[in-house]
């Protein structure tokens, strides 16, 4: 298996996915992706690409994504949008197991804690992260809520008037797991998402 090579040692392979049958359909258009880019576009400062698939909630397509984009592309990271909730059809939480060696528990439970300051339907919630790994390469996989407005809380976390951290968003973690699973150093922004590692992985410049 040959993996697709990277412009520099550095750069973040990130695969965007969005599960929805109507937006996969062109009933209406998709509105996970652009807001996973826009956010992205804004909070790395170190170099990334993206490659992103809109999928119809069906846990075969999803599974043949998430190995698609780790195995054969190379992505270190991936994260999906919708198909979590309860709803017979919400099946991502499934796929992303099914193509898991590692759960990662810590960041769903986090996902829920933000979500939860707004509504409580958050507890509804099936939202899971996992490590995938091959012989030559390793990756995080994590699900995210639907709307534009849950992704970027998400990631970020919550703010004061002020600027102030309130909760810590689950991006924060991100680069310093990609550190430990062998992939690029990724640095932020930190007016967007603080990137929090130990002073012993803080690479000096």
């Amino acid at each position: 298996m040959t993996m697709r090579k990277k412009n520099n040692p550095d750069e973040l392979l990130v695969g965007l996915v969005s599960i929805s049958d109507r937006a996969s359909s062109g009933v209406y258009q998709d509105q996970g992706i652009p807001a996973l880019r826009d956010w992205f576009t804004s909070a790395l400062t170190s170099p990334w690409r993206m490659e992103t698939r809109l999928i119809p909630d069906d846990r075969d397509a999803i599974e043949k994504a998430l190995i698609e984009l780790v195995d054969e592309i190379g992505c270190d990271l991936v994260l999906t949008t919708g198909g979590t909730g309860p709803a017979r059809r919400d099946l991502t939480p499934e796929a992303t197991l099914a193509v898991a060696t590692r759960e990662m528990p810590g960041f769903g439970e986090q996902m829920r804690q933000i979500s939860l300051k707004f509504v409580p339907t958050a507890i509804l919630s099936r939202q899971i992260a996992v490590i995938r790994e091959t012989d030559e390469h390793a990756a995080l996989i994590m699900n995210l809520p639907g709307q534009p407005k849950s992704i970027k809380e998400t990631l970020e976390g919550l703010k004061d008037d002020d600027g102030r951290q309130v909760v810590a968003g689950i991006f924060a973690a991100v680069p310093y797991c990609i550190d430990l699973i062998g992939g690029p150093y990724i640095e932020t922004d930190e007016a967007v998402c603080k990137a929090f590692r130990p002073k012993s992985a803080i690479r000096q410049k």
